[in-house]
């Protein structure tokens, strides 16, 4: 992946994670001095260098922006999973708050401060027309509130640091959890759909959003403002998950289950929560994000500001993707009871399978 040499040296967020991880190490990759930021009684990783920092402290980020006086300020840290709007500021809005006075007060001539935001901050769009940066963002559950509110304190609280917002779409590639599950159904020969077949989403490869975020973060144009990052191809979940199927190579049986079952699988979930107190995958908010018609954005304002367009098609990019996880030994982490959350559908994989 060919990404742009930032001048100078880079503090990361969120290096452990799917798009931080894979941000942190194109940057090495490209020669770039790189420090990342972990939490308390996180182990130090293997790529590159790290410091310990509690993001509640403000003296704790303090203390690191002094010592590193970094140039520029990636910050992809945050939660996408809570049991209330209270987990969502906690893992969203404070340490961005905090994360960014810190360089306000230690080293306010920072090149750039990069706040990797979601779409989800703007909720859904129209079927007839992909969401813009003009338009009123109107989020429709917590993760995309919380990430809202996070803008607002970069917009608000920056002082003179110069600063950068980008919202991806849905991402996916190497690494990445969320999908994966749609690749280990077709491993077992099963397209599955929750009355979600025909809605429009848009996506993006896993280094296209990297390749953005840094092109977002050296250019002069951008400073201030906020930008989508998708690669404009508005698809439905149908052609995305056709497209993992012949990538996969099996022969798939098509199930294409009542929406409804999406809300009782919800609420079972929302009810295990508040049992045990643990955030589950599924739950009342993503049941909201997954009944839209249409989560899509257009790429117009970043192409016109600092000529970024995504440059991996569909096809190549689940291929890519496929191939890491088999590489990488994913197919046999997970147990095929987890494609699906109760013993009826288990009961209808295995009938499908059999050929029934």
């Amino acid at each position: 992946m060919a990404v742009p040499m930032l001048d100078g040296k880079v503090l990361i967020t969120g290096a452990s994670g799917f798009i931080g991880g894979r941000l942190r190490d194109a940057l090495l990759s490209a020669g770039n001095a790189v420090v990342a930021i972990r939490r308390p009684g996180s182990p130090p990783s293997n790529s590159g260098r790290s410091v310990e920092a509690d993001y509640a402290r403000v003296a704790d980020l303090e203390r690191v922006i002094a010592a590193e006086k970094p140039d520029y300020v990636l910050h992809v840290a945050g939660v996408t999973k809570g049991t209330s709007y209270e987990d969502f500021r906690s893992g969203n809005v404070m340490p961005t708050r905090n994360l960014l006075a810190a360089v306000r007060r230690e080293h306010p001539d920072t090149k750039r401060f990069v706040f990797v935001s979601s779409s989800a901050s703007y909720g859904p769009s129209a079927t007839s027309a992909p969401q813009r940066e003009e338009n009123p963002p109107r989020p429709i559950e917590h993760y995309g509130e919380s990430k809202l509110e996070a803008e607002r304190v970069v917009e608000a609280e920056s002082g003179p640091v110069a600063w950068t917002i980008v919202r991806p779409c849905a991402v996916y590639g190497p690494g990445d959890v969320d999908h994966f599950t749609l690749f280990q159904g077709a491993m077992l020969g099963v397209n599955l759909f929750y009355g979600n077949r025909r809605r429009l989403m848009s996506w993006i490869y896993v280094d296209d959003c990297v390749r953005g975020i840094l092109e977002s973060a050296a250019h002069t144009n951008s400073a201030g403002k906020g930008y989508f990052l998708t690669n404009d191809v508005q698809l439905t979940w149908d052609q995305f998950q056709t497209e993992i199927a012949t990538a996969v190579g099996r022969r798939v049986r098509t199930v294409d289950l009542p929406g409804a079952l999406m809300w009782a699988s919800a609420f079972a979930g929302e009810i295990a929560t508040r049992i045990d107190h643990k955030p589950r995958l599924m739950n009342l908010q993503k049941a909201r994000l997954g009944v839209q018609e249409a989560w899509t954005c257009s790429g117009d304002a970043a192409l016109r500001d600092f000529g970024f367009s995504a440059t991996v098609e569909l096809p190549e990019g689940i291929r890519r993707t496929h191939e890491w996880y088999l590489e990488n030994g994913w197919y046999k982490r997970l147990d095929p009871k987890e494609l699906v959350s109760s013993r009826s559908l288990r009961r209808l994989v295995r009938h499908l399978r059999r050929g029934g």
